[in-house]
């Protein structure tokens, strides 16, 4: 029962991330991604069911359009198949109850926010909303992490960044200063604080690669809110044990 379990659960995580999909094209182009129909971004060729069936849809017509031919970014099924990844985690880590359910929609947000941070620059106001909301739902989940830590999670890492932006303007965006404040709510602080030590860790290393392999200058900015996101996820998962392990070695 519980292959049969993971299976359905992993079915359903990239059923979730197929739509998120939708999302992340749509929000930065103001389109409707409710109700409108999936179409071919090439021939505008309305998909039908068969055509969007999670990672499998794209495995089968061979990553191409059924109707034009034209190909089809690996992305769509790679972010598929990361809901059906997350979901797993989800179910695995925090077992049949609801805090599962609320950890997996704060993994939904951090996904949006990355992609569309990735492709834009930019990290839509509407998803840090989503992100406190989540974090306010999760008080009742998780009372393991009190009120206490929670609301010094929100300045704790927002508030640094922003004194940091007024000697340095532009080292951090208002985005990712927001997004750090409602993540704050849902993590705390200790587990906020490691995934921005995280993020910078992840985010030194890439820019260092940018400036190496010259694709980036000095002064060129790259988004810095998909590393915030991987931070967090990170520190969901294994913050605990990332932060016994560290203070080990003080004991």
């Amino acid at each position: 029962m519980t292959g049969i379990v993971m299976i359905l659960i992993f079915i359903l995580g990239s059923c979730i991330f197929s739509f998120l999909n939708v999302v992340i094209y749509r929000l930065p182009r103001k389109m409707d991604f409710i109700t409108g129909r999936s179409m071919c971004l090439s021939c505008g060729h309305v998909l039908g069911a068969f055509d969007m069936i999670p990672v499998l849809g794209w495995v089968i017509l061979r990553g191409k359009c059924r109707y034009c031919g034209r190909k089809v970014s690996m992305r769509y099924p790679a972010v598929e198949l990361l809901g059906g990844v997350l979901g797993v985690c989800c179910l695995h880590h925090y077992g049949m109850n609801p805090g599962a359910i609320v950890s997996f929609a704060f993994l939904c947000v951090l996904t949006v926010v990355s992609f569309v941070d990735l492709d834009t620059m930019e990290i839509p106001f509407s998803f840090v909303l989503a992100a406190g909301v989540v974090g306010i739902l999760s008080c009742l989940f998780f009372p393991e992490v009190s009120i206490f830590e929670r609301g010094i999670g929100m300045i704790c890492v927002s508030l640094p960044l922003y004194l940091l932006t007024i000697p340095v303007p532009g080292a951090f965006g208002g985005g990712d200063i927001r997004l750090t404040a409602a993540c704050g709510i849902f993590l705390g602080w200790k587990l906020n604080l490691l995934a921005l030590f995280l993020a910078v860790m992840g985010g030194g290393i890439y820019g260092m690669w940018l400036l190496a392999t010259k694709r980036k200058g000095k002064k060129d900015h790259f988004a810095f809110g998909p590393f915030l996101c991987v931070g967090m996820a990170t520190a969901m998962f294994a913050g605990e044990n990332i932060l016994n392990w560290y203070l080990g070695f003080f004991t």
